[in-house]
């Protein structure tokens, strides 16, 4: 992995970056449901799915979201670290067989309230699958340091 040195000040609102692909396997669930203990029939009860409004398996939102902000940790900023996320949507299922990728668009940026030599970029999140529909949106807070500090 590649390391890119970032500083607060080299983020622009509007900047856009695109992930690589990956494709949701049922292996993927599976492995999800032993790592969380979520074997909820959604997710692995083919027949039980049958009768649901999806008609199939649908992979965890958890899984999604996981996979999802996993394809943006593309390199390694040494001044900037995860701060959380917020406001996350599950907009349509996953399923097997989907193929996702994440377009991440710079939305805001503001100081740091109680470190003055860091500031926070807002990224929000659009995971989308592959007929472009948008499957979840979030909002990543990365903490950067400044340059200027």
């Amino acid at each position: 992995m590649d390391e890119m040195t970032f500083y607060y000040e080299d983020y622009r609102i509007g900047d856009v970056r695109e992930t690589g692909a990956r494709t949701i396997t049922e292996a993927d669930i599976v492995l999800h449901a032993g790592q969380t203990g979520d074997f909820f029939p959604h997710h692995m009860d083919a027949e039980f799915c049958k009768e649901t409004e999806f008609g199939q398996r649908i992979a965890h939102g958890t899984l999604t979201f996981s996979v999802g902000v996993g394809l943006t940790a593309s390199f390694v900023n040494p001044v900037a670290f995860s701060y959380g996320y917020e406001h996350l949507r599950f907009i349509k299922p996953v399923f097997i067989g989907d193929t996702i990728h994440t377009v991440v668009t710079v939305s805001e940026k503001k100081d740091h309230r109680k470190h003055p030599d860091k500031g926070i970029v807002t990224e929000h999140l659009d995971i989308i699958n592959q007929r472009g529909e948008t499957v979840m949106v979030a909002d990543h807070l990365l903490m950067c340091q400044k340059r200027e500090a």
